[in-house]
């Protein structure tokens, strides 16, 4: 039997026991096709390949990058916080050495969860990858230049949010275009905060788009950025609904083209996010995913209905996607030379105001944020959030960010707007995140 090139760690956990409904999409047979697949194709007896447990996330893990409101126990399953774990452990499994490369094959999925947490959205409670790159700087260092590259089909608005504005993560999303296809955002002028300028970047795909697409972006965009970049770390939140068989999407990327990608980008980690074609996608893909980060031949993957002709990309959405990777290098190679003043204007701070809907859940959010443009640091933020459920009850909260690395200016600002915030009658719960000193305090 073939030896793979890298050894892999694979950290499978299906969540047979969670769903959101039994005829939800994210339900609990969602990864039994893949899991026969594997077996069946010997993959877990291939030496180099080798099985791991994940392990169970405490609160304080998921504290370090989300505030959830109430609290984490309130909101949080068991199949989450073991999720979360399993990404934990596949980034230990690297970062020890004791593997060349992990796939957390595993659900429910996290990438459109945002820093604040109310409630689950796009079918996302909790942020995995965003969860683990915390645990990776508090354990191998806060330096750690980490790049995030997001191949679900839909946008990774909720990691584009909790990274906005932090200069040591690189978040490139490539997705179906936002105006067609859930949380319509991942624009292109979407580009990062005020201290991360150029570091979010937004690749939003003509329907339609098939191997040719996504491979030329991946060759002649996101592997020159990556070069530029030089992280350390590169993760693929591994999203597999741009598959030509997926039910709430319209790409046509294949197995093969999965495969492709991954073996082109060499992440170091990959965790599963979105993909709904159970039976007739999923098998296909993370066995080839896995051959591919096994360096091991993955020419014969082929979905059962696979054809040319069904999958052959249009003339004019390859032109279109030419002219997209144009504009988008243009952007990263001038980013540096950009007048912030002109995109964030003068003021000592930069304010937003986002209404943000949480799908599953049927809850609606108003939410206004506050970054401090620091010279010395990325800026304390100040969020404030009203949510109303749909039982009708409203929530009222505020949360205060500090930042990596961040001025002693900084911190003793946020620290008093927390003390005031405290004493406002009108707020429900008072949050003070401090992932770099690992703090989490609240009321």
């Amino acid at each position: 039997m073939e030896t793979s090139k890298y050894k892999v760690g694979l950290i499978f956990f299906p969540a047979f026991d969670w769903a959101i409904s039994p005829d939800h999409p994210e339900r609990e047979e969602r990864l039994l096709y893949t899991r026969d697949q594997i077996v069946e194709e010997g993959l877990l007896d291939v030496p180099g390949i080798e099985e791991h447990r994940p392990q169970i996330a405490e609160d304080a893990s998921i504290n370090r990058i989300h505030v959830c409101v109430p609290n984490v126990s309130r909101i949080i399953t068991e199949s989450h916080r073991i999720a979360v774990g399993g990404t934990i452990v596949a980034s230990d499994l690297v970062l020890t050495g004791k593997t060349d490369r992990a796939f957390a094959l595993l659900r429910p999925p996290g990438h459109h969860a945002m820093r604040i947490v109310h409630g689950s959205r796009g079918f996302c409670l909790v942020n995995n990858e965003a969860i683990m790159v915390e645990h990776i700087r508090h354990n191998y260092g806060p330096d750690t230049r980490i790049a995030i590259i997001d191949t679900d089909a839909h946008h990774g608005d909720g990691t584009q949010d909790i990274f906005y504005n932090d200069p040591g993560i690189l978040h490139i999303s490539l997705h179906q275009d936002g105006r067609t296809l859930y949380p319509g955002t991942g624009f292109i002028e979407e580009r990062g905060g005020p201290k991360a300028f150029g570091l979010t970047v937004n690749v939003p795909l003509p329907p339609g788009t098939g191997d040719k697409g996504i491979l030329y972006v991946l060759e002649n965009l996101v592997l020159p950025v990556l070069e530029d970049f030089e992280p350390d770390i590169v993760i693929n939140a591994a999203g597999q609904d741009n598959h030509y068989t997926d039910p709430l999407t319209n790409m046509n990327f294949t197995a093969r083209g999965y495969a492709r990608l991954t073996e082109l980008l060499s992440p170091d980690i990959v965790v599963l996010e979105g993909g709904y074609s159970i039976e007739g996608a999923l098998p296909y893909i993370n066995a080839g995913i896995l051959l591919a980060l096994a360096g091991l031949d993955y020419s014969a993957t082929k979905e059962p209905d696979w054809s040319h002709r069904l999958t052959k990309q249009p003339d004019e959405i390859t032109q279109n996607i030419d002219r997209l990777v144009d504009v988008l290098k243009d952007m990263w190679n001038t980013r540096e030379s950009v007048d912030l003043d002109k995109v964030f204007g003068t003021s000592p701070v930069f304010e937003r105001k986002r209404r943000i809907y949480y799908d599953t859940d049927g809850i609606s959010e108003e939410q206004s944020e506050r970054i401090t443009k620091c010279k010395l640091c990325a800026g304390w933020r100040l969020i404030v959030s009203s949510a109303t459920h749909n039982t009708g009850k409203t929530s009222h909260i505020a949360a205060i960010i500090i930042p990596w690395h961040a001025c002693q200016t900084c911190k003793r600002a946020a620290e008093k707007e927390f003390a005031k915030a405290c004493k406002d009658p009108r707020l429900d719960h008072v949050y003070l995140q401090d992932t770099e000193r690992d703090r989490f305090l609240h009321t």
